[in-house]
Parts: C-alpha cells; structure tokens; sequence
C-alpha cells in the first residue's frame, strides 16, 4: 500500500546512510587498498540480500531470475559493484572527499548525455544548460577555482568522472529490465562478487602477494559498514520508499541533502577543511541536476 509518510522515513534514513559513505571511504582507505575494500564491502553487501530474500522467502523467484538471465547479471555484477565501486575507491585514494563525491553526483548528467547515443533521446536547451552547469560545478572543485592547474590531480578527477559513466551506463542497461529490484540487485552482486575473487586472484599473482592478507581490524570493519551502509541495506531502504511513495519526485529531491551533510561529516570528522569552490561548485551540480528533472 502507498504510503508517503513511511516513503519519506524511508528515504530520509537512506540520505543520512549515504551521507557518511564519503566519510567512511576515506577512513577505510587509510587501512586498506580499494581492491580490499570493495571485497570486504561486496562480501558484505551480498549477505544482506541473503538475509532480506530470506525474510522475505524470495528465493525460488530469485533462483528463476538468475537462472533465466545468466549473461545480463553477469554484465551487470562487472560493472556494478566490480568496475564501478573500484574506480569510485581508486578515485577517492587519489582526492579529498569533498571533491570526489562532489563530482560522483553528476553521474545523472552522464547518464543523460549517454541517453542521446544509446536511447536516440534528444536534450532540450533547457536540459544542455542544466549540464553546462553541473559540469561548471566540477570544474570549479576540480581546480579549486585556480588556473594554474598544476596543482589539479588530474588522474583523481579523471577517475572520479569515469564511475559516473560506469554508474550511468549500469541505470542506462537496467532501463529495460522488468525483474524485480532485490532479487536483481542479489544476482548483481553474487557475480559481482565472483568478479572480484578473480581480480584478487589476478592481483595476487601478479603481485606475487598471498591471496589472503592480513587486513588491518578497523579497515575490515570500516569495509562491512561500507557494503551494509552504501551498497546493501541503504539500497533496499531507498527501492522501499520509491515503492511506497505516492509523490516520487517529493522523494527524489530529498537526495539533495546527501552531499552537504556529508560535507559537514567531512568536515568535522575528517577534518578536512571545506573549500569555498567545493561548496560553490557542489551548489551548481545540484542546482544543474534539479533543472534536469523538471
């Protein structure tokens, strides 16, 4: 049944989950590699639809799912959790969280401007000025609003702007997909996590390392909040409340409160100190993104 009250509590829980993801990206990374990190995190992201397609007793739909669709989630599962979240944490390796996740909210407009090629769709004057000046945005907290570039890191911000379109090519290939959203979100991440044991195999043997590390306590805990609170439960509070919803767009605008809480979590336990261009530039993503759905 429709509720928007509960959709609003629901997706209000998901915003503050997602707001201190930036937060506990940074903190993991102190301990542990993105690679370690996203296995921890998928490995732990993958338990919790075991657990919620349990409590819902969801598992022969699944197994039909899964079954029927073996090549689609086996796509899927590389580019979401595998490709994307590794170069989300290879990004964040690189900058200061205030910037990459700043610049991890455009991945609307990349999914617009992939939209045009992949769906033939067409941007209006309006939605092309929308990005000019989300991307306005990103450069501004990519330079720091300074032309002398030489201090830009050039390989985070490429990186950050490469998981949007990762993330935006996962939405874009999931437009037509009628399955339900946990049980497909399950068989993402069951392959996705395949993936990443072969990447760790890989990575070992090049490395010529051991395939299971010591990985240090606070990154392994740091890991699981990371795959419970970004990636698993927090997905299934959101998918709850767009069901829920009555108003879906009053729902969806609460998703602009995410970056600046996190911007203060940032700032007060990261302690990293906030830059005017960031906020400025975040403003104008936001803003840019919000005229993109009217």
């Amino acid at each position: 049944m429709k509720d928007q009250r509960k959709a609003i509590i629901y997706a209000l829980a998901a915003v503050l989950l997602w707001s201190t993801v930036a937060t506990a990206f940074k903190l993991a990374l102190q301990y542990v590699t993105p690679l370690q990190l996203l296995s921890i995190a998928a490995v732990s992201s993958l338990a919790v639809f075991i657990i919620i397609l349990t409590w819902q007793r969801r598992w022969q739909e699944t197994w039909q799912v899964g079954r029927a669709r073996v090549g689609f989630y086996m796509l899927q599962g590389f580019i979401n959790p595998a490709a994307y979240y590794l170069v989300l944490f290879a990004a964040y390796n690189q900058l200061p969280a205030q910037q990459a996740q700043a610049i991890n909210y455009t991945w609307a407009i990349t999914m617009s401007l992939l939209a045009v090629p992949l769906l033939k769709q067409s941007l209006s004057k309006k939605e092309l000025l929308a990005m000019l000046l989300a991307y306005g945005g990103v450069f501004l907290i990519a330079t720091g609003g300074n032309w002398d570039f030489s201090q830009t890191n050039w390989l985070g911000i490429g990186l950050a702007l490469f998981s949007t379109l990762l993330w935006a090519c996962y939405w874009l290939i999931n437009t037509k997909n009628t399955d339900k959203p946990v049980p497909a979100l399950f068989w993402c991440f069951m392959w996705g996590t395949l993936w990443l044991v072969l990447f760790n195999v890989v990575h070992a043997s090049w490395h010529q390392q051991p395939l299971l590390p010591d990985i240090n306590p606070k990154g392994l805990w740091a890991g699981i909040y990371v795959g419970i609170f970004e990636m698993g439960l927090t997905f299934f509070l959101w998918l709850t409340a767009m069901r829920l919803a009555t108003k879906t767009a009053q729902i969806s605008t609460l998703i602009f409160l995410s970056p600046f809480v996190s911007l203060l979590l940032i700032y007060f336990i990261l302690g990293e100190t906030i830059q005017l261009t960031t906020i400025i530039g975040l403003s104008l993503i936001c803003v840019g993104l919000y005229r993109l759905r009217e």
